[in-house]
């Protein structure tokens, strides 16, 4: 009887499961216990395809006996992301359709060059497969789920040995390093298994409003057709309104070099602010039979993030969702603006992404179910009226100045009351033009001047009791000589006879001549 390579005979007629023969062998030779290999596979998100399986586990064998870097096994999240990816259908993109994809962006610069004062950026468009862009983005994903995914590998390693039965314990045998690693496998499989299934969600690189492959502009051209369906629609239009976003995302994260970190920073500190229950996975670890890890699946679906939130990440939250808003915001308004003339579907093609990008696909679900992280920007719409309404106030290019720097950006008080953004603007601007009056000032020496101010006061002072003391002196020297006066014209007033006018009848005291 002819063997079959995936299920190698023992000798006995009965063809080995490969699944079964890779954990037996994992488990140093003591067999699988109560572990069924099928619902093991199917807790991880994989394929039922045997053969697919076969060639999966034969390296998942090396992963998981083999530590990893850290306490999520990466690189086994890379390898399902991309398997995921290539499951359903994911064909190689054609030259065609990339001559189609390079030519709307092409004429989507264009168009965005009429209504935004941002330069165009000079990248070549691409198309992408969606086992590209996994590949494309799967660094920028690592860096804003770390934080999360650690957290996580490390309960569900905890959870799953505390609760492992003591004789499961000594039948690992010499296994340790797998044990310590399976939570790290198994969520790092999960978390491939949810990007891979975004892959066959997203149209665009930027399409969730995250630079997620820096520097690029891509469109997936068969995630365009699955958008497109059952809009009755021309195939064309729906390209270049779409190329439209992806051009302006990718304009505004070009020409504003401060926008990706600071909005990538806003998501990590997010999520370095969410907190896991472990209480909920070793509840959860109590109640199920820890050899069927659908168990750990069903509680990573079902989410394991404490619900309340700490002051320090409702504001980092508040920050993310305003910054997400800002930038979509944007987007929306500069795509209306560029196609609403051009594309008579404009329209309906901006209510149909407005709606899509407030409510998520189901892989967005459970991405954001699987990290804690939601990436939609809930008041798009208010952001894209105040975009509209600085437009309108200031221009094209006092709407866009806006993007200078992160203190000019409008805040979460700004989306509630976009018109009255201004008017409080004016009334920080001239608050801030005080303090740079008084900062100069206080350079410039100003703030020494009491000092000499007080001397001129005091001189001053000195200067009017000096004038009123000479007043006064003159005033008293006038009274007395105008009393000596009197006396001189009025002589009988005091009771005296006249004096002789005769200077020689006077006497010597009286200032006369000597008699003779």
């Amino acid at each position: 009887m002819t063997s079959n390579p995936l299920n190698p005979s023992n000798g006995d007629e009965e063809p080995k499961d490969p699944l079964a023969e890779m954990l037996k062998n994992l488990m140093g030779g003591q067999g699988m216990g109560n572990i069924d290999p099928a619902e093991l596979a199917k807790a991880a998100g994989l394929p039922d395809d045997p053969n697919l399986l076969a060639q999966m586990f034969s390296q998942v064998q090396a992963m998981m006996s083999a530590p990893s870097e850290g306490p999520v096994n990466w690189q086994l999240a890379h390898e399902n992301a991309r398997r995921v990816a290539a499951s359903g259908s994911d064909p190689s993109v054609t030259a065609h359709q990339s001559r189609e994809v390079d030519e709307a962006l092409r004429l989507a610069e264009l168009w965005l060059d009429q209504v935004t004062g941002l330069p165009a950026t000079g990248l070549i468009g691409r198309a992408w497969s969606r086992a590209e862009w996994v590949e494309e983005t799967l660094g920028t994903w690592k860096r804003l789920t770390e934080p999360v995914a650690n957290s996580i590998a490390n309960a569900l390693s905890a959870a799953m040995t505390e609760q492992m039965p003591e004789e499961m314990k000594s039948m690992m045998g010499g296994a340790s390093s797998m044990i310590q690693n399976m939570g790290g496998a198994i969520f790092g499989m999960q978390l491939g298994q949810a990007i891979g299934a975004l892959s066959a969600e997203v149209v665009s690189s930027t399409d969730i409003g995250v630079p997620l492959a820096d520097l690029e502009m891509a469109l997936l051209p068969a995630n365009v057709a699955k958008f497109g369906e059952g809009l009755s629609l021309p195939e064309n239009d729906i390209r270049l309104f779409l190329a439209v976003r992806e051009a302006a995302h990718a304009r505004l994260f070009v020409q504003v070099p401060w926008l990706r970190g600071h909005l990538l920073g806003a998501i990590e500190a997010y999520a370095r602010g969410i907190h896991i229950d472990t209480s909920k996975i070793e509840e959860l670890a109590r109640e199920i039979d820890p050899s069927n890890p659908e168990g750990i699946q069903e509680a990573l679906s079902q989410g394991v993030f404490m619900p309340q939130r700490t002051p320090a990440q409702e504001q980092a939250l508040e920050k993310l969702e305003t910054a997400l808003a800002l930038v979509e915001g944007w987007v929306d308004e500069l795509t209306w603006g560029a196609t609403e003339k051009l594309l008579p579907s404009a329209a309906a093609l901006r209510e149909t992404v407005r709606r899509r990008r407030a409510t998520g696909g189901p892989a967005e679900h459970a991405f954001s179910s699987l990290v804690g992280l939601e990436l939609r920007p809930r008041r798009l719409r208010e952001a894209a009226t105040l975009w509209a309404l600085l437009k309108a106030e200031r221009g094209m290019e006092g709407r866009d100045a806006v993007w200078h720097h992160p203190d000019l950006l409008p805040t979460a008080e700004d989306l509630e009351d976009p018109q009255g953004f201004s008017e409080r603007r004016k009334l920080a601007e001239a608050s801030d033009s005080e303090v740079d009056d008084a900062l100069q000032k206080l350079l410039n020496g100003g703030f020494d001047e009491p000092a000499g101010t007080d001397t001129t006061d005091t001189g001053g002072e000195a200067k009017s009791e000096g004038t009123a003391e000479s007043e006064g002196d003159a005033k008293s020297e006038g009274t007395a000589d105008s009393a000596k006066s009197d006396d001189a014209a009025e002589p009988g007033a005091s009771g005296q006879e006249p004096a002789d006018d005769d200077p020689e009848d006077r006497g010597p005291e009286d200032g006369g001549k000597p008699k003779a």
